[in-house]
């Protein structure tokens, strides 16, 4: 699988980026610090692609990319807050490939990989089609990756499907609320609530997999696992 190297400061953004990359595909691995991304690079063969932050606790990133490129060919994404024209101007000079500004969705981060993949000649990593979900728009099912098909009503697929949409990334309950609350019903938490632990249920019960759905207590529900959307 193609190596990627996550190096963040902020742990749970590094968690979610190497969790997410690594149910995309790719062999993701975290860096907190310089130090730690200096010993990766000089323990063996470097990572295809280093998504590097600019604000670390022992070093700069724009120096740090100016460092990678003297001595590595990996490609590097900068993801930042640090958003206006000269500080992007400023990532680049300093060899960056790619320049993202913090706030950017789990799935831009994955589609700017595997862009520089393809332009680096390194074809990109994908999903195992066995080990993903497939929802069907069409019919409304939802297909386990043991090829387990289960019907869906209205309200679960309306669910599911803006979960899906945003894989990796947090739906929130006012969100999910408002796609499956029926015209004129009052529709509330405590539905939300009901609608979730009937669907879990009815989906292991048909397929004999458990839906890879994460409660973000207090925020609302993420889908976890790579799904394709027919």
């Amino acid at each position: 699988m193609t190596a990627i190297l996550v190096v963040e400061d902020e742990p749970r953004l590094r968690a979610d980026l190497v969790d997410f990359l690594g149910l995309s595909g790719f062999a993701a691995t975290g860096a907190a610090t310089a130090a730690d991304l200096r010993a990766v690079l000089a323990g063996g063969e470097a990572p295809a692609i280093i998504v590097l932050d600019v604000g670390l606790p022992d070093g700069n990133g724009f120096d740090l990319a100016a460092e990678i490129r003297q001595s590595h060919d990996c490609g590097i994404i900068m993801l930042t807050a640090l958003g206006d024209s000269d500080d992007r101007i400023r990532g680049f000079e300093s060899g960056a490939d790619i320049y993202l500004v913090k706030g950017s969705t789990l799935r831009e981060i994955e589609a700017a990989i595997r862009s520089l993949l393809r332009r680096t000649g390194v074809t990109p990593a994908a999903p195992d089609k066995i080990d993903s979900w497939f929802l069907n728009g069409a019919g409304w099912f939802l297909t386990a990756p043991n090829r387990q098909t289960v019907k869906l009503t209205a309200t679960e697929f309306a669910f599911l499907n803006l979960l899906c949409g945003r894989v990796g990334n947090v739906c929130t309950r006012d969100e999910l609320v408002a796609i499956t609350a029926r015209p004129g019903s009052q529709f509330d938490d405590r539905h939300l609530d009901a609608v979730v632990s009937r669907l879990r249920r009815k989906i292991e019960q048909s397929t004999g997999f458990p839906i890879p759905l994460q409660v973000v207590y207090g925020v609302g529900y993420t889908f976890t696992a790579p799904v394709l959307i027919e």
